[in-house]
């Protein structure tokens, strides 16, 4: 059964999933929203036909699988009878000739550890969503397949016909698999994968090594770190939501979603936790990424999500071909959010861009252009602060005047009146100052429901939405106002069971939510230590941080009762969380070194 114990690897480009046993079950190509040209995890089956790149042991009886430590490189041995052996998988990823390199290839090595294992190579993509397998043309030591708009090219030293006609063979040597473009590999296949992997690690490791990361719990911080990383699409700056589509955020729901694209919401929480850990080149790429984006809205409507290449009609299908994960379809591609109104983007923009113009680290310098295009945001969002919309959460069926848009329109004109005053933009401070105030007022006034005792979901609404968490973290209300702390508790009454926390009590469009939302649970522990209960605080994340993966992973929601991972993954909404919880629960370096 497909589960989502599944190792991650890729180089910011594009990204591959492995599960336990060594199996590519997913990876898309030329990039993240590309054709699944490996895609068994969605195929319905447990032992997939085609759709997967697998080392098999004949005898397989045991697996083991970790990363090599602070590296996006993923090491799988299998245990037989026959013998056990290692596979070691990676995306290249380093600097070369003065740039980065970063092709769309994947590498495998693979050898013995012990005795003589029997195997089997099994490479079967598949092309145009599934619908096509391709032709296989071969050379004296490379396998070409070809699909309508794409041509891999396999270049190994392990048997063709082996390869070709899936036969078992003893392996008594290691062997090297390098699947990329169709173009010719220069020199030998061996000695070029294990100079990929030397560079890859090493730039892995250095990057690592420029982490602020706080003294307790660094392994799942760096685990995370790399894992947002891997989320970038490195061309454009765009930072996707997730790796996959149509994971069913719960059993058999319905609620299967196409998050292989760039939200502007999550991603300003993704930019903010790395920077939180002082690496600011993601800022950098996204920063230009989110202007161009601004100026082609030229001061209207912001949709709240793009493809990675700034594509705006994400048109949203049905893929029938595919069952879906454990059966459990449909496959969608595309998401129809792109046509949705959700008026806290413009906040997410701005909160986005706005450290930037603070940031002394930084090399390109925003400007007074930059500020203006910004500005055309934060008319709509105060425009918009008090219209009905979707809400963060992408109601597809009804709207309202939803407290968490309203709070990050207040978050746009706050942050302009804070970056006005650091360019010198006198007049203008005054101008965004009175306006954020204004919308400040009003939703201290709505959102207040007398009656649950605590910040609602929308305006005059009476139900509850763990998104009015964020109201302290950006800094709208004091942490300790008895408001905000009666709000905490409502919430924890009615949402929490246990370390888990739903979105919201309201059914939806598909009914009341049973899973637990990862990134909820992570703000219920952020506003637990901001009120001063810090110990609980510390408790719900050490048994958060235990519902991971064994490789340290989260997806987007995670069942209360079972304990398992469901939703799109891996999800950086949840993994920004872990971020977050450790360093604002870490006792400080000063206390110990």
């Amino acid at each position: 059964m497909s589960t989502l114990d599944l190792g991650a690897v890729g180089n910011c480009t594009f990204s591959a999933l492995i599960d336990p046993k060594g199996r590519i079950v997913w990876c898309c190509l030329p990039r993240f929203d590309g054709d699944p040209v490996f895609n068994s995890l969605i195929s319905g089956e447990d032992e997939p036909d085609e759709g997967l790149f697998s080392i098999q042991l004949e005898d397989l009886a045991e697996t083991e699988q970790h990363y090599d430590p602070n590296t996006a490189i993923l090491i799988t041995r299998l245990h037989g009878a026959s013998g056990s052996l290692e596979i070691v998988d990676f995306a290249p990823r380093f600097f070369w000739r003065d740039r980065m390199f970063r092709p769309q290839t994947l590498v495998r090595q693979v050898r013995p550890l012990s005795g003589t294992p029997r195997i089997s190579v099994r490479l079967r993509p598949t092309f145009a969503h599934g619908t096509v397998r391709p032709q296989m043309t071969r050379g004296s030591n490379h396998i070409r397949y070809t699909g309508p708009e794409l041509t891999l090219r396999l270049t190994t030293n392990a048997p063709i016909d082996y390869v070709l006609d899936e036969t078992c063979f003893n392996l008594s040597s290691p062997l090297s698999f390098v699947l990329g473009p169709d173009e010719t590999l220069d020199g030998d296949v061996s000695e070029t994968a294990r100079e990929f992997r030397d560079r890859t690690a090493n730039y892995w490791h250095s990057w690592v090594t420029g982490l602020s990361l706080p003294f307790e719990w660094q392994e799942a911080v760096i685990r995370a770190a790399i894992t947002l990383k891997l989320c970038t699409y490195e061309p454009t700056g765009a930072i996707i939501a997730a790796m996959t589509t149509s994971i069913p955020e719960a059993p058999d729901s319905g609620r299967n979603w196409d998050y292989r694209f760039c939200w502007l919401r999550d991603a300003f929480f993704v930019v903010r936790a790395l920077n939180s850990l002082g690496t600011v080149q993601t800022m950098e790429n996204y920063f230009r990424y989110l202007m161009d984006i601004v100026a082609d809205a030229d001061g209207g409507h912001l949709q709240p999500v793009f493809g990675v290449g700034r594509e705006a009609d994400l048109v949203e299908s049905i893929q029938e071909n595919f069952a879906g994960y454990r059966g459990m379809g449909p496959v969608r591609l595309g998401n129809q959010a792109h046509e949705h109104y959700q008026h806290d983007v413009y906040g997410n923009v701005i909160l986005g861009a706005a450290q930037i113009f603070f940031d002394q680290r930084i090399r390109m310098q925003p400007s007074l252009t930059d500020f203006r295009l910004l500005e055309q945001a934060g008319e709509q969002a105060y425009k918009l602060h008090n219209a009905p919309d979707a809400g963060m959460w992408e109601l597809r069926s009804r709207s309202r005047v939803h407290t968490s848009s309203s709070l990050m329109c207040w978050a746009a004109c706050d942050r302009l009146a804070h970056i006005a005053h650091r360019i010198g933009e006198t007049s203008r401070v005054r101008y965004w100052r009175d306006r954020a105030d204004e919308i400040k007022a009003r939703i201290l006034q709505e959102a207040w429901s007398e009656k649950r005792q605590a910040f609602v979901e929308s305006f005059g609404g009476e139900t509850l939405d763990a998104s009015v968490l964020l109201m302290t973290e950006v800094g709208f209300i004091d942490p300790k106002d008895p408001r905000y702390v009666s709000t905490v508790g409502q919430l924890e009454k009615h949402l929490s069971d246990g370390p888990y926390m739903l979105r919201y009590e309201a059914a939806d469009d598909f009914g009341k939510p049973e899973v637990s939302f990862n990134i909820c649970a992570f703000w219920r522990l952020d506003a637990l230590a901001r009120i001063g209960r810090k110990d609980e605080a510390r408790e719900l994340f050490e048994t958060l941080l235990k519902t991971r993966n064994p490789l340290g992973m989260l997806s987007e929601d995670t069942h209360p009762i079972t304990g398992e991972m469901w939703g799109n993954y891996p999800q950086t909404y949840s993994m920004v969380g872990i971020i977050n919880g450790a360093r604002r629960l870490s006792a400080p370096w000063e206390s110990v070194v």
